[in-house]
């Protein structure tokens, strides 16, 4: 009793010392840290290497659970020590975490770091599907080794007979949790680095022009469509699909406009888009795009004549009924072009891709086009570039080309 009596008091000397300002907590965590590290250094049997070259890493090696030599590298030597704390020092917590139990921590710790509800939402729905009903949901941590890893992933990508972009969505999940226990230094490295998919991933047909863009005999008929049903309704979400094709936003961020964005003659400022929630199964416009990065879109005269047609009813540019128009309402309208025209429903996203296409067909440089989508890497700008001109027309430029 006498001694938990004295544990209360130390503790709250220790808290008044960091009220006070008299104990610095980064201090005592660099020191904590070094303490570990000149523990590491006399545990340590093996021979730790710097670099052998300007820019090379410190390296050395040690043994896992089963006895095999495993070799890690760091930028630095207080790095590599730090790897080596979860092999040598000992952690009760991670004698007992499960594959879950860091799962759970780590889906606990992603929902701190990201605007989206929904992609957690994704995380579960995956974590369920391919991980749940696997070895690994209730293996300890410290017992998977990256064979067993490697053994299950290409028992999932086999069994669900997984494309490869699925399968790199859940692999996201096993990489973010893996990080993760490396940053909390649960582990030294990261067991998904050297996983290897060995089986085949189901093949997917290609996607073309036909059906991801909107050619440019479908794009006139869409646009006679828009504009008789405008002069018929003057209700302006028609003219935000006719919009879209000059300035390819996101569905979400086009619906999200308002005429505070227009910002001079020539450019429109994408700062914010709609979100929805899945689970509520609600809609709400946020202060930030999908990569929380804001751009500046070209205003061609075209797109300028048709803001220009376009009555102010309040602060959004899009408003119906004195309501600022959704997401759904571009979808509604494209679903009934399709049934008037008799044609496949293209999705209001392949209105991005026809723009990205129809600015590659005229020689619009790639960087400028992957800018305008606001992508930050090419690969992905590259994925929604199609052919978006008729089968003549493409007859037509490949026989001028020949000549």
């Amino acid at each position: 009793m006498e001694e938990k009596e004295f544990l209360k008091q130390k503790a709250a000397v220790l808290y008044q010392a960091l009220e006070s300002g008299i104990i610095d907590v980064d201090s005592v965590l660099d020191t904590l840290m070094a303490t570990k590290r000149e523990q590491i250094i006399k545990m340590h049997a093996y021979a730790i290497t710097p670099p052998a070259t300007e820019g090379g890493r410190w390296q050395t090696c040690y043994k896992d659970s089963s006895g095999k030599r495993k070799n890690i590298k760091a930028q630095t030597k207080e790095e590599l020590l730090d790897k080596l704390i979860p092999v040598y020092l000992s952690n009760s917590h991670l004698d007992n975490l499960t594959f879950y139990g860091l799962y759970e921590e780590w889906l606990e710790y992603k929902a701190t770091v990201t605007n989206s509800v929904n992609t957690i939402k994704r995380h579960k729905q995956h974590y369920k599907k391919y991980f749940e009903p696997s070895v690994l949901h209730g293996m300890k941590i410290k017992k998977i080794d990256e064979l067993i890893l490697e053994k299950e992933c290409n028992r999932i990508v086999k069994e669900f007979n997984l494309p490869r972009k699925e399968w790199c969505n859940a692999k996201g999940i096993l990489n973010g949790m893996y990080e993760y226990a490396v940053r909390k230094k649960y582990l030294a490295e990261n067991p998904m680095s050297k996983v290897q998919i060995l089986v085949k991933y189901r093949q997917v047909v290609r996607k073309t022009g036909k059906t991801e863009t909107y050619n440019s005999e479908e794009l006139s008929a869409l646009n006679e469509f828009l504009d008789r049903m405008y002069a018929e309704s003057l209700d302006a979400s028609f003219l935000a699909v006719k919009l879209n094709f000059l300035l390819g936003l996101r569905v979400g961020e086009l619906v999200a406009l308002k005429w505070s964005d227009l910002c001079d003659d020539n450019h429109l400022h994408i700062v914010r888009e709609e979100i929805r929630d899945q689970t509520a199964n609600s809609y709400e416009v946020v202060e930030h795009t999908k990569t929380n990065r804001d751009r500046f879109v070209i205003l061609v005269p075209n797109a300028i004549s048709i803001l220009k047609r376009i009555e102010k009813q309040g602060e959004y540019i899009f408003m119906r009924d004195g309501k600022r128009i959704t997401s759904i309402r571009i979808a509604t309208i494209l679903r009934k072009f399709a049934r008037y025209e008799g044609m496949p429903l293209k999705s209001s996203h392949k209105m991005r891709k026809t723009y990205a296409s129809n600015l590659n067909a005229n020689g619009v440089p790639l960087d400028c086009i992957r800018e305008m989508l606001g992508h930050s890497n090419l690969n992905t700008t590259l994925g929604y570039i199609y052919n978006p001109l008729t089968e003549s027309q493409t007859y037509d430029l490949i026989t001028k080309a020949l000549q």
